[in-house]
């Protein structure tokens, strides 16, 4: 009888199926679910291919991206195919019978589990491993490039007599192969050995062979394909050993072989080849031998050879070989780095000469003469005035100006080069006055204008402040008529939308000014699919729908300028500082970019994050690729990004590195050649900082050629902290325009300093040519000193004890205002080094950096004076009417003396009464802020110091002690006079000579002390 009521359990419930409609819905549904995705994956594509060919850039990512595609199908297929072909294989060689037994009755569960599917277990298996294999091997596009396209570097290393290219660009394309050598064999190894067990071929517990034939054979075959890679990575070790990184006493990032290397491991690599060959011969003999015997007898031998001859043989060569006298045995190889390291970082050039550091001459005239005409002391430190460019030159809160600015040079009225401190007016989102998409996005879309200030002298309007050639706005001044316009800059991370229905703010200076973007770059958003991708990829929905886009709408994006050469060329290392300049009538960023490699045999490795750090990289300016090792570096490249419409220019700048040719081939058409870079851009393009804190560092150890003193390391050197940042890090190097001994004129510099490894005293000075219009730029040269000099962080102590820097500090305490010290220049002169050191007030009414002082050292003279000319006068001890040009070689020094000033007790006690009643009446004034009140009392005492000097006797003269009142008081803050200095800015005639063992006067001290502790005056060079 027929069961109606559905069994024990109760009724049978019977459930509906969906109706066709809902049916037709949910197949819809999930349409369209899927094509969701597919598209917002697709956006992401679609944008980045826009953006490319907006840049005119559109073969970098076609090659990239075939490149990618390439690698990804042909080294995911062979995974997948190695895999998938021994799986089946083994599923192929199973025995026709499974032994009876526990194991094999509960593997069978699982065989008939998965009969039905094994065809689709096997192609998801496959392609799993296929996609992760693809995927790992597309990231090596930078890699397969090199190695296709490598040019020779015309070097070979000198162990194994090879070019340097096949170090660089094929050892690691060949590394990269035995890699997913290993990775397949193994893989393929695991997947068959299961197989193999699932269906019977091997067994564990099973009575009888644990394996058949056919399963021995084949998994044997799979180990001797791994131990002949191995024996492959034996081979490669060897040259391996070129480029390998090792701690060593003699530096701390030893690169190459040594001597345990070219004794020991080397022909140990050699033999162990051999046994690996061997050892993988008896694995395919088992094929037709079916026994494991021989081959794991081989096996164990490869592994104890390794052992003895890999691991303890070198061992007994270091211990008892190289220890006993290290020196003498490496020596050969530590020339062998010193040279591979010294034309690798491209130092190999460096001049290194003897210099005393002492002055050659005690004729204080002259050095004061030659002194005017050293150097261009910049006494704006673009690290310390930016604040002074955002007071007075923001104009508006959604400006703003970089914390660092930069140096450059530009031609006065007088048609001479000056070193010029730069920055331009960027947006800055975060000061809008009211923040919504539209403000953000369509009406504040750029920045407006670049402000530029002498770098010598200082404005009055307040004293102290930047003498600025380009300020306003929109801007005017010494730069001529330029677009002013900023829609690219290293503040402007935002996407804007410009060129549409919605208007731009373009400035506001007696009414708001509006304008719409006219230049060429961006996307445009004018079709509809365009606005849906950048809505997905942007992450805003309203870029679908909103009425401020329409007809002739843009999007810009990536707009900083290290972000557009990293993208049109991403083979390229970029410089932490892109630098604005006015070039014609547009500005340009300035991009520094290398080439770099991993794979320079011999030369040691550097991090460029490490080695580019200093005192001002914490907050300030950016650095380098932080973990990029690397052992060979090239300025190479040349870029600008135009700051209106965002354009990339690559120049060739290294004509001869092999790297960048091997990139130009890789992507032809992306680097212009050398010859086309303007004139105009010529004279704005500068030695790279980065290079230089990289070359400098090396130069730590590198300007060693000896080994014995090498390895000694008895003339090491370091990089001094910066003295005048209270961050902890180095001393960054400074751009100024100075001359090296035996040079004839300025040359636009970058120096730097460096001490001996652990002491403060001076060890060297470093100065290179950084004007790229000149015939010697990148010259290198280094001052080695041999005498003890005082270096940067001795000055800086020193001043910070002066008795002058104490008072004033003090003084400003009473106006609520701070110290801060500038960038501390040294300067050849004569024999020794002149430092000089610009002094800023900040605080009180005025939140931003003034220049007040200027301080200078040569020899064991420091003084603190009101500007760098009084500074100059006070630190060689004469009048600042002393001659201000280099006397005539022809003509003897003191040939012709001037007339003695006229002498008077009289004079000089009005001139001293008068210096001390301006230099209160300043005091004053400072304190109720009444700056023009100040600066009078400034032009007073300048000019009764200036009627003291000429009155004063001379040390030693007629009625010396006669004139000189008793008991008569000191000058506020006046100090004791110095036994040993000369008058503070007493005239003398040039080529007079002191007499000996006679002092200034009291009345000297007096003015002196007066001088030094009055504030402000004419800031002037």
């Amino acid at each position: 009888m027929p069961d109606r009521g559905g069994g024990p359990t109760g009724p049978r419930i019977r459930v509906g199926r969906p109706s066709r409609r809902a049916r037709t819905l949910l197949m819809t549904l999930g349409v369209l679910a899927v094509l969701a995705m597919a598209f917002v994956m697709f956006a992401g594509f679609w944008t980045d291919w826009l953006w490319y060919r907006s840049v005119a850039y559109s073969s970098v990512f076609t090659t990239t991206l075939w490149t990618k595609i390439g690698l990804f199908l042909v080294f995911g297929l062979l995974m997948a195919l190695a895999i998938g072909v021994n799986v089946w294989l083994a599923h192929r060689l199973r025995p026709p019978l499974s032994a009876m037994s526990l194991e094999q009755q509960s593997l069978d569960r699982y065989r008939m589990s998965i009969a039905p599917y094994k065809k689709w277990v096997l192609l998801a298996v496959t392609a799993l491993v296929g996609l992760i294999a693809g995927a790992s091997a597309s990231g090596q596009w930078r890699t397969w490039l090199m190695y296709v396209n490598g040019v020779p570097f015309g070097q070979k290393d000198p162990q194994f007599n090879l070019d340097v290219a096949f170090f660089a660009f094929d050892l690691p394309w060949y590394r990269f192969l035995l890699g997913f050598g290993f990775a397949a064999t193994v893989l393929s190894l695991i997947a068959a050995a299961l197989t193999h067990y699932l269906y019977g071929g091997l067994r564990i517990t099973s009575p009888g062979a644990r394996a058949t034939g056919a399963a021995t054979g084949h998994l044997s075959v799979l180990l001797g394909i791994f131990v002949s890679l191995k024996a492959v990575a034996y081979w490669l070790d060897r040259y391996g050993l070129a480029v390998k990184s090792s701690d060593f006493k003699a530096t701390d990032n030893w690169t190459g072989l040594r001597y345990v290397d070219a004794n020991a491991y080397l022909p140990a690599k050699t033999i162990l080849f051999c046994i690996a060959a061997i050892c993988a011969v008896l694995f395919f003999a088992t094929l037709w031998r079916r026994t494991w015997q021989l081959p794991v007898i081989g096996f164990g031998l490869m592994v104890l050879s390794a052992i003895l001859i890999g691991g303890l043989y070198p061992l007994i060569v270091q211990k008892f070989q190289v220890q006993p006298n290290e020196q003498a045995k490496e020596a050969p190889f530590i020339q062998k780095n010193i040279d591979a390291t010294r034309d690798a970082y491209d130092i190999d050039d460096a001049q290194v000469d003897d210099y005393e550091g002492q002055a050659t001459t005690k004729d204080d005239a002259r050095l004061r003469s030659v002194a005017n005409t050293a150097a261009s002391y910049r006494v704006m430190d673009p690290n310390v005035v930016s604040p002074a460019f955002q007071q007075l030159q923001q104009k508006r809160n959604y400006y703003q100006f970089p914390k660092t600015l930069d140096v450059d040079r530009y031609k006065g009225e007088d048609g001479k080069e000056q070193d010029t401190v730069i920055g331009l007016r960027e947006l800055n989102i975060q000061g809008l006055p009211k923040r919504n998409w539209i403000n953000d996005h369509f009406t504040y879309t750029h920045g407006y204008g670049a402000i530029a200030a002498r770098g010598t002298t200082t404005g009055t309007n307040p004293t102290g402040s930047p003498d600025f050639i380009e300020s306003g706005l929109p801007s005017t001044g010494e730069l001529g008529e330029y677009e002013q316009r900023i829609y690219y800059g290293e503040k402007t991370e935002q996407y804007s939308i410009v060129g549409g229905p919605q208007k731009e703010l373009d400035y506001e200076e007696d009414g708001e000014k509006t304008t719409s973007y006219k230049g060429d770059s961006g996307v445009s958003l004018s079709n509809s699919f365009n606005r849906a991708a950048y809505a997905v990829a942007f992450s805003e929905p309203q870029i679908m729908y909103s009425g401020a886009i329409g007809e002739g709408s843009r999007v810009l994006y990536n707009r900083t300028p290290k972000e557009r050469v990293e993208a049109v060329a991403p083979w390229l290392t970029i410089d932490g500082d892109a630098y604005p300049a006015v070039v014609g009538n547009r500005i340009q960023w300035i991009v520094d970019a290398y080439t770099t490699s991993n794979g320079y045999p011999y030369a040691s490795r550097t991090t460029l994050g490490d080695t580019t750090a200093d005192s001002l990289t914490t907050n300030q300016r950016a650095v380098v690729a932080q973990e990029n090792q690397v052992n060979y570096i090239r300025n190479s490249v040349k870029a600008t990004v135009d700051a209106y419409d965002g354009k990339v220019k690559l120049y060739e700048w290294d004509t001869k590195d092999p790297v960048l040719k091997t990139w130009r081939k890789a992507f032809p058409g992306t680097v212009e050649p050398r010859g086309d870079i303007p004139q105009e851009l010529m004279d704005h393009l500068r030695y790279p900082q980065d290079l230089f804190k990289v070359q400098r560092e090396l130069l730590t150890r590198y300007h060693v050629e000896d080994p014995a003193q090498f390895y000694s390391g008895s003339d090491a050197w370091q990089v001094p902290d910066d003295p005048t940042n209270k961050e902890p890090g180095a001393v960054p190097p400074y751009y100024l325009s100075m001359k090296m001994p035996g040079q004839d004129a300025q040359q636009f510099s970058l120096t730097t300093t460096f001490t001996p490894k652990g002491r403060p005293n001076l060890g060297a000075f470093m100065a290179v040519n950084a004007d790229a219009a000149s015939k010697d730029y990148g010259t290198m040269r280094l001052l080695r000193v041999t005498t003890t000099v005082k270096g940067p962080g001795q000055v800086q102590s020193e001043l910070n004890g002066n008795d002058d820097v104490a008072e004033f500090v003090r003084n400003l305490k009473g106006t609520d205002s701070d110290i801060e010290y500038g960038n501390l220049l040294t300067v050849p002169l004569e024999g020794g080094f002149l430092y000089i050191e610009p002094v800023y007030t900040r605080g009180g009414t005025q939140n931003y950096p003034l220049l007040r002082k200027v301080a200078a050292s040569y020899g064991s003279e420091i003084v603190f004076e009101n500007n760098l000319g009084d500074a100059l006068n006070a630190v060689f001890g004469v009048d600042g009417d002393a001659e201000t040009t280099p006397p005539d070689p022809s003509e003897p020094p003191g040939d012709t003396p001037e007339e003695p000033p006229a002498t008077g007790s009289a004079a000089l006690e009005k001139a001293i009464a008068d210096a001390q009643k301006a230099y209160t009446d300043g005091e004053k004034a400072l304190q109720e802020q009444d700056w023009p009140a100040y600066g009078k009392a400034q032009e007073a005492l300048q000019e009764a110091l200036e009627r003291a000097a000429a009155a004063q006797p001379k040390a030693g003269g007629e009625g010396d002690s006669a004139d000189k009142p008793e008991g008569e008081a000191k000058p506020e803050g006046g100090a004791e006079p110095d036994g040993d200095a000369k008058p503070a800015g007493a005239a003398e005639p040039v080529g007079a000579e002191e007499p000996a063992g006679e002092g200034r006067t009291e009345a000297a001290g007096k003015t002196g002390a007066a001088a030094s502790a009055a504030q402000g005056g004419d800031q002037g060079s």
